[in-house]
């Protein structure tokens, strides 16, 4: 073997084995630097991370006094959305963008992406979490978790496969919603908002739209988007002269005083009101210049007696007595909802328990027609004694079961007896106003 000195390797003369030598010497150094780089920038990675999740305890912890909501690193969420991919974007707001999304653990989540440009951002970001941390509801949105990362801020809500009641009414999904339907969300959604408002402190959420009405896989109503709802005192709210709420929904008095109160939801509720009712936008340039503002079209149409011209056709209020008559009582509420004057108002729990006793209207109803006719043929099962000492819940179900009658929703589960068979209305009306 011959021998390499060095001026013999630099010149490349050496003998073979030494070139191989070298080659396995560089490409072995090259493989520890690239993976003591990667280590170092996994540690760097995690570090940073690690910071970001203090950072955003910290920030939670100061506004809410507590940090109990699920914090995601920025790249979960970024992978979950597809990296934000517009074939998971569900919708965009003045705020920002709301994608779907699946989290590590297959959860089907919605992901809203805070606009960088809106100033206020981080502002409205935590107002939401502190409210949606403080609440529970069946009809509120739950929060999921939130990233606050890399100059990004993101909330995770559950998921709700059936949009908004917006998406909903205008046709742009789903296949239409029936009366009753319609009526369920309505109940619903003031049922959400009568629980802000008997918060302690009241809650007033101040944006209340049919766009941030969102439906799950039963369309079931649940009230979204609390960046701009307050705390505050029933009937008064702080001074804000900046931009509040979304035109055609937004309280007129605003204009006077520059105050939102609980009656202010009233008012926006009462718009909701009347999109359920016609199927038409709160506000539409394509209409008529005076019919622009839905409030203003369905106010004259109701001071005018001519309701009916404006009724969604989808619903064939012809086509069924209840259905017509159950529309022009959720027509006279909203229009009361709508007074300009503030104190003329319905108060929200008010609204809620209107809308309970036009539900079961029909439920009253076609018992009170059953009862007489079926009462001869029925006096061997059920004397008129052992109604009297039967509670209100037993009787009408077992009575119903016999007939494949649905029971309405309200009398399931684990609801208490609330009266005997004898004073049946008298009972319906003791619990509707409880």
């Amino acid at each position: 073997m011959p021998d390499c000195g060095a001026s013999r390797f630099l010149s490349g003369k050496c003998g073979g084995t030494s070139r191989w030598v070298s080659i396995i010497g560089g490409i072995a150094l090259g493989v520890m630097l690239m993976t003591c780089g990667g280590l170092f920038f996994c540690l760097i990675r995690r570090r940073s991370s690690v910071r970001a999740e203090r950072s955003t305890k910290r920030l939670i912890s100061e506004a809410t006094g507590s940090i109990r909501i699920p914090i995601h690193p920025y790249r979960e969420i970024e992978k979950a959305t597809s990296g934000f991919s517009d074939k998971r974007r569900l919708g965009t707001g003045a705020y920002g963008t709301v994608y779907s999304g699946k989290l590590q653990n297959d959860e089907w989540v919605a992901i809203k992406r805070i606009k960088r440009t809106y100033t206020d951002s981080m502002e409205q970001v935590m107002n939401e979490i502190k409210l949606l941390s403080s609440v529970s509801h069946p009809n509120l949105v739950r929060l999921l978790g939130c990233s606050i990362e890399k100059g990004e801020q993101i909330l995770v809500y559950e998921f709700m496969p059936n949009g908004t009641l917006a998406e909903q009414l205008q046709g742009t999904r789903g296949h239409g919603l029936p009366w009753a339907t319609r009526l369920n969300i309505a109940t619903e959604t003031a049922r959400a908002i009568s629980y802000l408002h008997s918060h302690d402190p009241p809650i007033f959420h101040r944006d209340i739209k049919s766009s941030n009405i969102l439906l799950d896989y039963n369309l079931k109503s649940k009230v979204a988007d609390f960046g701009l709802s307050r705390l505050g005192e029933v009937e008064f709210s702080h001074i804000s002269t900046a931009p509040q709420g979304t035109p055609g929904y937004l309280d007129p008095q605003y204009h006077q005083n520059f105050q939102l109160s609980d009656k202010s939801d009233v008012y926006s509720f009462g718009v909701v009101l009347v999109e359920i009712i016609t199927g038409l936008k709160a506000v539409d340039f394509s209409r008529h210049q005076d019919e622009v503002n839905l409030a203003s079209l369905v106010i004259d149409r109701i001071g005018k007696g001519r309701l009916d011209e404006i009724i969604d056709p989808f619903l064939e209020p012809q086509s069924d007595p209840w259905i017509l008559s159950s529309i022009h009582k959720v027509a006279e509420l909203a229009f009361r909802c709508l007074t300009y004057h503030r104190d003329m108002r319905p108060t929200m729990s008010e609204v809620l328990e209107e809308l309970e006793q036009i539900r079961i209207a029909r439920f009253l109803e076609s018992d009170e027609r059953y009862f007489s006719t079926s009462a001869s043929n029925r006096s061997s099962s059920y004397s008129s004694s052992s109604l009297s000492e039967k509670p209100l819940c037993i009787v009408i179900k077992s009575i119903a079961a016999q007939n494949n009658r649905t029971i309405p929703r309200w009398m399931d589960g684990n609801d208490k007896p609330v009266g005997n068979y004898v004073s049946y209305t008298l009972t319906m009306e003791r619990r509707v106003h409880n």
